[in-house]
């Protein structure tokens, strides 16, 4: 769905922000880039999704390519399904409206994320997690084949956190291919088959996830201590990520 050969990419001369990296993302896969802040993750999935042309290397697409961003600042109180329906956009012609399936599509892509009771709420008035689980459904609602999201689920509580995870599940098990940065590795053990780590330009890793994400290797990534336990949760074996922040002895506390 998406092939990068030895991309590379920098704002200028002197400055790389990554280089010579190379990645295939098959249907059904799932791939989680994590790194520090400032570090490339978005600038790499905007190369990937054809957004911004690397500086070097090649990017090629089988298939349409929707795009998810981190935020969205909307000027205009647009109600909810209209937010949604604008994915139908390259669907509608010229001269056009969009039909009655448009919008029962629109309606489905609302429902599949759990915000269909707020079709008719202005797009300004909802929360900033409401507001990412908006532009997921107006991206499915594109017919991509391939989806592309910044932080997913950064605005978002614990249970829209799951459930965005639980959408990103399915959509992968019925043939979609998804990239999604991430500054949690919990979410890319969950969903994720491959990741990379940005590191440093020179040093973008790209596997397995589970043997990616090792208490050393997550370590050596955040600059902290982080250990990996391998867990049950709900009858399936799971690696949990905890990090050791030093936030006690740090203020002295017992």
């Amino acid at each position: 769905m998406i092939s990068a050969t030895a991309i590379s990419h920098r704002y200028r001369a002197d400055r790389w922000i990554f280089r010579e990296v190379s990645v295939d993302l098959q249907p059904g896969q799932v791939l989680a880039v994590l790194g520090p802040n400032a570090r490339g993750k978005t600038t790499m999935i905007k190369c990937l999704a054809g957004l911004l042309a690397p500086t070097g290397g090649e990017v090629r697409h089988t298939g349409t390519v929707g795009y998810v961003p981190q935020s969205h600042a909307a000027a205009v109180g647009y109600p909810v399904l209209e937010m949604v329906l604008m994915g139908r956009a390259r669907h509608v012609g010229v001269f056009s409206t969009p039909s009655r399936t448009d919008r029962d599509l629109a309606a489905d892509a609302l429902a599949r994320v759990g915000l269909d009771h707020l079709a008719q709420r202005p797009f300004t008035q909802l929360s900033g997690g409401e507001r990412q689980m908006v532009l997921i459904a107006r991206a499915l609602v594109s017919g991509c084949q391939t989806l592309v999201l910044d932080e997913p689920a950064s605005a978002l509580d614990l249970r829209n956190q799951g459930r965005v995870l639980a959408v990103l599940d399915s959509l992968a098990r019925e043939g979609m291919a998804i990239v999604m940065t991430t500054h949690h590795p919990d979410h890319a053990l969950r969903v994720a088959g491959s990741t990379m780590l940005i590191v440093d330009p020179d040093d973008v890793r790209l596997g397995d996830t589970t043997d990616l994400l090792t208490g050393e290797t997550l370590s050596e990534l955040y600059g902290l201590p982080i250990s990996t336990l391998d867990v049950t949760i709900g009858g399936r074996d799971e690696r949990v990520v905890v990090p050791d922040f030093g936030v006690g002895a740090a203020v002295g506390v017992r």
